[in-house]
């Protein structure tokens, strides 16, 4: 049991030794139905350290770097070791997917889609006014709970809507509220991404998506077809809990029926995802950074594709 508990510590220590520095992340448009982040290089010079979005990120650098106290950090084949070392070839029993931004994402700019559907609905702001305006009414603290998405989430992009273009009829706002589960709003990311995640289920990694999101999320990835590919899903609108808050990652392990050690998460916002994770005792990487597909977060994991 000490051994355990030695074990996790340390997992711990290192899954949050390197903690960024920059993580400078500008708010782009909400891709949630109805944003994707914008990030800066995930890499920087600060005085003589390199900072990096997580610890992977940064062994995966080939250049000397000393660390707290003058110790070397370790290089990425040593922390590979590490982690076969606590679980065998297959470094993580769990995979922990972002939805929006990561597994999929929309297929045409919101702007454009509430222009389009709003012309009928009387709605004449240009898609860059639609932009503007969505964006200072998503900035804004939302006031009508704790949590933007409660259960379908309406109120809350009922108010997003309106606000993005003064429009608040209530069958424009329907209509534009369904569009978004259907598989003409969205599409998968990676096109790989099916035959990858069949061969992590068969080498025993369980898969799980984690997202912000309201209860349209099942739906959407019904539509997708690609609902089957996991053995859990986390939604903040069912977790009562939203990223970067822990819960949501500590539920998903536990749906999984793993210990936050044991899993990883990829995502593409580094504050909701890369910090939210670590902070719940999970490994983190960022996607579009750490890594660009699905084939490369297996071949990490240990699992040839």
């Amino acid at each position: 049991m000490a051994l355990m508990a030695c074990r996790t510590k340390v997992s711990r220590v290192l899954n949050s030794f390197l903690i960024e520095k920059i993580g400078f992340l500008r708010t782009g448009i909400s891709v949630n139905g109805f944003s994707g982040r914008i990030l800066d290089d995930p890499c920087r010079r600060i005085g003589h350290f390199r900072c990096y979005s997580s610890f992977s990120a940064a062994v995966a650098s080939n250049e000397p770097r000393l660390g707290l106290g003058g110790f070397e950090v370790l290089g990425l084949k040593d922390y590979y070791e590490y982690r076969k070392s606590l679980y065998g070839e297959i470094t993580h029993k769990a995979l922990l997917v972002d939805a929006v931004g990561t597994l999929l994402v929309p297929s045409q700019p919101m702007a454009e889609i509430y222009r389009k559907i709003g012309e009928k609905y009387g709605v004449e702001y240009s898609e860059t006014e639609i932009l503007n305006r969505y964006r200072r009414a998503y900035s804004q603290p939302w006031g009508k709970s704790r949590l933007r998405y409660v259960n379908d989430g309406r109120p809350f992009w009922q108010y997003i809507v309106s606000s993005s273009t003064g429009c608040s009829d209530s069958q424009y706002f329907e209509e534009l509220y369904h569009y978004y589960t259907t598989e003409e709003a969205w599409h998968l990311c990676d096109p790989d991404a099916e035959r990858v995640f069949v061969s992590l289920r068969k080498a025993g990694v369980k898969l799980a998506v984690v997202s912000n999101f309201d209860t349209r999320l099942r739906p959407v990835l019904q539509a997708l077809n690609c609902d089957d590919w996991f053995d859990a899903v986390a939604v903040s609108a069912e977790v009562e809990a939203e990223k970067p808050n822990p819960t949501i990652f500590l539920k998903a392990c536990e749906l999984l029926g793993v210990t936050p050690e044991e899993a990883v998460h990829v995502g593409d916002d580094r504050r909701n995802d890369i910090w939210g994770a670590r902070d719940a005792g999970c490994d983190a990487w960022l996607w579009g950074s750490d890594v660009h597909s699905f084939k490369e977060v297996a071949q990490r994991i240990g699992v040839q594709v």
